[in-house]
């Protein structure tokens, strides 16, 4: 019976989807190929033409929860593009591997086709469950550059982690950053707390050194899994800025 609980429920386990309305500003909508509605917010850059990027949060986020953080993390000359995934935040549906995926994909054709975008200088961002959204689009789609904050390396090992008594067979999630990552040739830049109990710094530094192209791995000392962005403060995020500056400055982008 466990086993059977563990295969029918193991997206609820991997999906928590909290709910919550969009913040004031910028609201954006449109919807899968599937009829599921998905909402985002956008934050147009100060001039244009721009780079642009996609940026994907944790299991347990939304865009709502997390929308201080982007405001202040993301460059300024940048336009910036974060979806609420199906069944999280504001969007309908129900959350799937392929429906994470599948809103990913729509998220990033949105940000290429809005005016004063340049669709030939994309940056994805990608934290814990959101790295996975962002090497899958990486693998498959042109980008000038990634980075990934807390990445695993796969469904298989991170249910070893979590779930160690529990056979492997009834795992049908696969969230594969490291075979995603060996078709990424575009830059990589990877920031993995010290102290992350959740997903260990190892797994972060396997996917850095799996990656195609070049890639660096940026330990932040002493944060855990939920404290990256507060122990890393502004060395975090300059470093980060100065990463998606010098990667959207380069042309062509890097196609997988």
């Amino acid at each position: 019976m466990v086993l059977a609980l563990m295969w029918r429920f193991q997206e609820r386990i991997a999906f928590p989807a909290p709910r919550a309305g969009l913040p004031a500003g910028n609201r954006v909508y449109f919807t899968l190929r599937d009829g599921t509605p998905i909402a985002g917010m956008y934050l147009a850059p100060d001039r244009t033409p721009a780079p642009g990027m996609l940026w994907f949060y944790g299991n347990g986020e939304n865009i709502a929860a997390i929308w201080a953080v982007i405001r202040e993390f993301r460059p300024p000359d940048v336009a910036l593009l974060v979806v609420d995934y199906p069944g999280y935040g504001a969007s309908g549906g129900t959350t799937t591997e392929a429906g994470l995926y599948a809103a990913a994909d729509a998220a990033y054709a949105a940000l290429i086709a809005t005016p004063g975008v340049d669709s030939s200088r994309i940056v994805v961002y990608g934290r814990s469950l959101g790295t996975t959204a962002a090497t899958w689009l990486a693998a498959r789609r042109p980008v000038a550059g990634v980075v990934l904050e807390s990445p695993f390396t796969n469904a298989r090992d991170m249910s070893r982690q979590q779930y160690a008594l529990f056979p492997r067979f009834v795992l049908r999630l696969e969230l594969d950053n490291l075979r995603n990552v060996a078709a990424v040739h575009a830059p990589l830049l990877v920031f993995h707390g010290t102290a992350d109990r959740l997903v260990p710094p190892a797994m972060g530094r396997q996917v850095a050194e799996a990656a195609a192209g070049p890639a660096e791995y940026v330990p932040i000392e002493g944060a855990g899994h939920n404290e990256t962005y507060e122990i890393g403060g502004e060395g975090y995020r300059d470093r980060f800025r100065d990463f998606v500056r010098r990667v959207a400055a380069k042309s062509p982008v890097k196609s997988p």
